[in-house]
């Protein structure tokens, strides 16, 4: 229960009489359906972004040398990744595309 349902039953039974009781129990109770739909519309606004499909247009740190399969370091996570044109450990790439798991980027020029 949340706070204005708590609210409208301690009036109801504290303070009101007949028929006000009802009529803020029903109020309360109307407060707290409508706030919960809100919240749940609210918090299904947008997809969750996760997987290697998320990472695509972000830019990582080549960990070991792409030439053309290597590995790059993206938010603390390693994957493997291939870069055609081919980059070196320490450069910065952004990531193009997703290949099963394997993040196939490009150099930062």
């Amino acid at each position: 229960m949340e706070m204005g349902l708590l609210v409208a039953l301690a009036l109801a039974i504290l303070i009101l009489d007949e028929p006000w009781t009802w009529i803020v129990v029903a109020l309360g109770a109307t407060w707290e359906i409508a706030e919960t739909v809100l919240l749940i519309r609210w918090s299904q606004r947008r997809e969750a972004a996760v997987g290697a499909g998320a990472l695509v247009g972000r830019q990582g740190v080549v960990a070991a040398d792409c030439m053309p399969l290597g590995q790059i370091r993206i938010a603390g996570e390693l994957w493997g990744a291939r870069c055609e044109v081919g980059a070196g450990a320490g450069d910065e790439v952004v990531v193009r595309g997703v290949d099963g798991l394997t993040l196939v980027v490009e150099a930062v020029s």
